[in-house]
């Protein structure tokens, strides 16, 4: 066992402290990562709170992770010592249910194995990217492209692959029109990605204080959903809604601005339910989904879209010391769009 430090939560109660952890030894296929960056994801917050059940604390958080190897496990061939990698939501997966084999591990029948809060192939509670190093697995460590600064693309590993899937798996293209609900860590990230994918793209927001950030991260169109004109406007209007926010939505007005045939995909997940009215679903033959982050092999098309893209986060950096504040910034949505922590500072 390697002793790290890190930044824990002792309790869904109390704030996040400066701790040690302890990383296993490497494995054959293992890599030992340095942390340069991590990214603050809604999720890490919902998490460590208990806002989606019970969790073992001590909990560090943080699957938006980028830094470099460090060391390799003995039969290791994907990576090298000083190779430019990054870590999402997964560290582990059987590899040979059927959804492993097709690519989405995600959706692996034996519970994929979470970077934080899991429970590891050993019996033990896995320990995210608040630390100075993890060891993953070797196909769990994407090559991040050398035209993506690390800290930009930390959040990439959560926030990119979780709105570049649903839209490419509803083929949003040329002449797809989407609409965005929210512009904040996930929204601002599915907004250049669809833009880029060549899609027709509005942000529904509640005010317009973001709509110059909106329409220089490419979208065409800002609407205010606070404005009650907005859905009378906009009615039967899009294809594909991708819904960002993590709270309670009225899904009757959102679903009644897709066109026949359209597909509202949730990927904020919010604590409470969200109730539907089925005829708002009956009535244009539209859909209600959900999306989760995407398998390996699709985040690293989507690290390499992002390269060639030129697409980022927009971030704002913060030493270790500052995470308790970023929390409850990020839950007063004061940020502008995701916290990275420079894991640099974790021994200050």
């Amino acid at each position: 066992m390697t002793t790290v430090t890190a930044y824990a939560a002792p309790s869904e109660a109390a704030p996040l402290e400066k701790t040690t952890i302890e990383r296993r030894e490497l494995g054959p296929h293992d890599v030992l990562i340095d942390v340069a960056y991590a990214g603050i994801c809604h999720s890490d917050i919902h998490t460590v709170r208990g806002d989606w059940g019970p969790q073992h604390y001590p909990l560090a958080p943080g699957h938006e992770i980028a830094g470099t190897v460090a060391a390799l496990g003995t039969e290791v061939t994907k990576h090298a010592v000083g190779d430019r990698v990054g870590v999402g939501c997964m560290v582990n997966s059987c590899g040979e249910c059927r959804n492993c084999l097709r690519g989405d591990e995600q959706f692996c029948t034996r519970g994929a194995v979470m970077t934080y809060g899991g429970t590891d192939r050993d019996g033990t509670i896995t320990q995210g990217g608040y630390s100075q190093q993890v060891v993953v697995t070797e196909s769990f460590a994407l090559r991040i492209p050398d035209g993506l600064a690390l800290d930009v693309a930390a959040p990439l590993l959560c926030a990119g692959i979780t709105t570049y899937s649903p839209l490419r798996h509803w083929n949003v293209g040329p002449g797809t029109r989407v609409a965005v609900v929210g512009l904040g860590g996930l929204g601002h990230m599915g907004v250049q990605i669809a833009h880029a994918m060549g899609a027709e793209v509005t942000v529904l927001s509640q005010t317009l204080n973001k709509k110059d950030d909106g329409l220089r991260l490419g979208a065409d169109h800002y609407f205010a959903t606070g404005d009650a004109e907005t859905f009378r406007e906009l009615r039967s209007s899009f294809d594909v809604i991708l819904n960002t926010v993590s709270a309670v939505v009225d899904l009757r007005a959102y679903l009644g601005l897709l066109d026949v045939d359209g597909t509202m995909v949730c990927v904020g997940a919010p604590a409470e339910p969200l109730p539907v009215q089925v005829m708002s679903l009956i009535g244009g033959r539209r859909s209600l989904a959900g999306s989760n982050i995407g398998g390996i092999r699709e985040t690293q098309e989507m690290l390499d879209f992002c390269a060639e893209h030129g697409i980022g986060a927009e971030i704002e950096v913060i030493p270790a010391s500052e995470i308790n504040a970023a929390y409850e910034r990020v839950l007063a949505s004061d940020v502008r769009y995701r916290f990275v922590i420079d894991a640099s500072t974790f021994e200050d």
